[in-house]
C-alpha cells in the first residue's frame, strides 16, 4: 500500500553514516531540501559497530597491558581479570552518547529528516521506502538527485563447514560478555590484527590464520615482519601462507583444518572470528531497475566524480569500493553533493590519503609503497630506519617499530612514508603535508622537527638517505 503523500526533494540519501551525514549537512548549507533513509541504527558503521567501539576497547586493552608490562624501573603495576560486562557497558554508553551528539542531534539542528525504513528503487525511478513492520506498506520519495551511502558489511568466505558453526564478525565481536579462552581469527589485515591484539590483551589465547604470506600484506614488508615479531612476543600465534580446508564443530570447540607448506594442521578454539574484509551493501536496492552498474564485489561503479551509470544517482563511501575509511566517506559525501547540486566537476584524489591500523605499535602510511612506486614506473629508492635510532622511542623504553621512506631516485621527491610506531597515527599527518607540498627528501631532512617526538622519526628517516643517523647527537644535527 502506497503512502498518498509523495514528497519532492533536491537530494534523497540512502544511509545515515559518515558519508550520508557529511553529504546532508553540506547540502543543507547549500540551501537544498534533503531527506535521509535508514533501515538500521542512525550513524552507520563507524559510531555503532566500527571505529568508535573498537578503538574504545583497544584503549582499554592497552591500559591493562601497560599495567601488566612494567617497562620502567621503580614502578610496580598490576592488572586483574577483565570485567567484560562493565567494559562493554562503558563502550555502549560511549556509543550512545556519540550517536546522539554527532548524528541524532545534528539532524535536528540542521533540520533534515531521517526516515526509518528499507529503501529500494522502483522501475519508474522513484525511491520506495518500505516499512519494516509491514513490507507491503511503503512511501514514495521523488528527488532531483539520489545519493547511495549504504556502506558495507563483513564478507564471509566460502569455507566448507563455516555455516555449520557459530562465528563472530567484527560487528558481533563488539558485544561479547566474556573474554574467550581460546580465540581463532581468520584474516590478518586491519580488523583481524586489531581484534587479535585487543582480545589477547584482555586475557584470551589468540591464533590468527592468514592465506597470504605475511600479515598486513598491503603494508611494507619490513613493517609486516616487525609487527609479526611484536604480536608473537605478546603470545599471539600466527599462521601465514595457510589455506583453510574446512571448519568443524566438535562439542563446545571449533577446529580449523589447515594446509600450510604442504602439511596438514588443525587449530582448536572455543570461539571463531571471521575478519576477511567487507562487502558493499547493495543487494536490496533495486539498482537493476535504474541502470546502476556494480563491480565484482557488489560495489557501485562510480567515476572520479562519484557519478554512477545513472546521471541522477551518485554514490559515496564504502559502498563504492573505495578505501574504507571515515575520512574517505566524509570527503565523498561533500564532493558528491557539490557535483550533484552544483555540477562542480570535483574529483576524488587519493594521492595523499593516510591510513592507520590501530595495533600497538600503530601502522600509519601515506603515499606509495616501494613496490607500488616501481609498478608506477618510478626509479625509486627507499630507506628503513628502526626506532632504536629515534630518541622518543628510547625514552619510552619501546623501540619496537620503524620508518620507511620511498623516494624517486631521479627527482628526489618523496613518494611514500610508512611508520610502525607508538603514536604513528598522529605523526603521519606530517607525512601527509610533506606529500601534499611535493617535498623532496632533502627538504624533509632539513625542516624543523619537534625533539623527543615520534614525528621526529620522519626527519631522521629522510636524513638517513645521505648520512648515518646513528652517528648524530640527540638533536639530530
Amino acid at each position: 500500500m502506497i503512502d498518498e503523500l509523495a514528497n519532492d526533494y533536491d537530494l534523497a540519501i540512502i544511509g545515515s553514516g559518515s558519508a550520508a551525514f557529511a553529504a546532508a549537512i553540506h547540502a543543507v548549507t547549500l540551501g537544498a531540501d534533503v531527506i535521509l533513509v535508514e533501515q538500521g541504527s542512525i550513524g552507520g558503521t563507524c559510531v555503532n559497530v566500527g571505529c568508535v567501539p573498537s578503538k574504545a576497547l583497544l584503549a582499554a586493552a592497552e591500559a591493562r597491558h601497560v599495567a601488566m608490562a612494567q617497562p620502567f624501573e621503580g614502578i610496580v603495576t598490576n592488572a586483574g581479570p577483565t570485567d567484560m560486562p562493565s567494559l562493554m557497558a562503558g563502550k555502549r554508553n560511549l556509543v550512545e552518547s556519540l550517536r546522539r551528539a554527532k548524528y541524532e542531534d545534528l539532524a535536528d539542528a540542521y533540520g533534515f529528516p531521517v526516515m526509518p525504513g528499507v529503501a529500494s528503487f522502483a522501475a519508474d525511478g522513484t525511491l520506495r521506502v518500505h516499512s519494516q513492520a509491514a513490507e507491503d506498506e511503503y512511501r514514495e520519495i521523488k528527488a532531483t538527485h539520489y545519493l547511495i551511502a549504504t556502506g558495507a558489511s563483513p564478507a564471509i568466505p566460502a569455507i566448507p563447514g563455516l555455516d555449520s558453526v557459530e562465528y563472530l564478525t567484527s560487528t558481533t565481536a563488539m558485544e561479547l560478555s566474556l573474554v574467550p579462552e581460546r580465540l581463532l581469527i581468520i584474516g590478518a589485515n586491519a580488523v583481524g590484527l586489531e581484534l587479535a591484539q585487543l582480545f589477547c590483551r584482555l586475557g584470551a589465547k589468540v591464533a590468527i590464520v592468514e592465506m597470504r604470506d605475511r600479515i598486513a600484506a598491503d603494508e611494507e614488508p619490513e613493517i609486516s615482519a616487525m609487527l609479526h615479531r611484536v604480536l608473537t612476543d605478546e603470545g599471539i600465534e600466527i599462521f601465514t601462507d595457510s589455506s583453510i580446508d574446512c571448519v568443524v564443530g566438535e562439542g563446545d570447540n571449533i577446529h580449523l583444518k589447515l594446509t600450510r607448506a604442504g602439511q596438514s594442521l588443525t587449530l582448536e578454539g572455543e570461539t571463531l572470528l571471521v575478519a576477511t574484509g567487507r562487502f558493499a551493501n547493495t543487494a536490496s536496492l533495486g539498482l537493476e531497475y535504474v541502470g546502476v552498474s556494480l563491480g565484482g564485489r557488489g560495489e557501485i561503479a562510480v567515476d572520479d566524480q562519484l557519478r554512477t551509470t545513472n546521471a541522477k544517482i551518485f554514490a559515496a563511501g564504502d559502498v563504492t569500493g573505495a578505501p574504507q575509511l571515515v575520512s574517505v566517506a566524509g570527503q565523498h559525501g561533500v564532493i558528491a553533493v557539490d557535483n550533484a547540486l552544483r555540477d562542480a566537476g570535483r574529483v576524488v584524489d587519493y594521492r595523499t590519503l593516510p591510513h592507520v591500523i590501530f595495533t600497538t605499535p600503530q601502522i600509519a602510511s601515506v603515499g606509495l609503497t616501494h613496490e607500488e612506486a616501481v609498478l608506477a614506473g618510478y626509479h625509486c629508492e627507499s630507506r628503513v630506519l628502526e626506532l632504536n635510532a629515534v630518541p622518543r622511542a628510547l625514552v619510552n623504553r619501546d623501540t619496537r617499530g620503524l620508518i620507511k621512506i620511498v623516494a624517486d631516485r631521479l627527482s628526489g621527491s618523496v613518494l611514500g612514508i610508512h611508520l610502525l610506531a607508538d603514536g604513528a597515527g598522529d605523526a603521519i599527518l606530517a607525512g601527509v603535508y610533506a606529500l601534499e607540498a611535493h617535498f623532496s627528501v632533502d627538504q624533509l631532512a632539513s625542516i624543523w622537527a619537534p625533539y623527543l617526538t615520534i614525528a621526529e622519526a620522519i626527519r631522521l628517516g629522510a636524513q638517513s638517505f645521505t648520512r648515518d643517523v646513528t652517528m648524530l647527537s640527540c638533536c639530530g644535527s
